[in-house]
């Protein structure tokens, strides 16, 4: 594996994705918070750029004690990337879709040193 120069340290902003090209791989490199995400950037689905999508909190469903429906709100502690082809939703964290464990986003390993971001591909 190399590792592939991303950007400097603190270069990509909160919420920035960046993409890096080496060979045939496509990578995108989100930064969420402190942290630093990779994935390829090809959604299993059908092949479109999953990770140039927008980023969204996890909607969850608020059910009252009775079982009745109060409505919904955002688990900000669960982002999803979805794709802006078709809305297939990916778990930033894992990169494994909201819906299906069997379809997933591929994972790099991103590192932080010498003032510099980099991901092994």
């Amino acid at each position: 594996m190399d590792d592939v120069l991303v950007c400097k340290s603190g270069e990509l902003g909160d919420g920035a994705v960046r993409i890096v090209y080496h060979g045939q791989h496509e990578v995108a490199v989100i930064r969420h918070g402190s942290r630093y995400y990779a994935y390829a950037n090809i959604c299993p689905h059908q092949g479109g750029p999953a990770c140039e999508g927008i980023r969204v909190p996890q909607v969850v469903d608020v059910i009252g004690t009775d079982g009745e429906f109060l409505g919904q709100q955002y688990d900000e502690t669960d982002i999803h990337i979805v794709c802006p082809w078709h809305g297939y939703e990916f778990h930033l964290e894992t990169g494994v879709h909201a819906g299906d464990e069997k379809l997933k986003l591929r994972k790099y390993n991103v590192v932080e040193r010498e003032g510099a971001v980099y991901v092994s591909i």
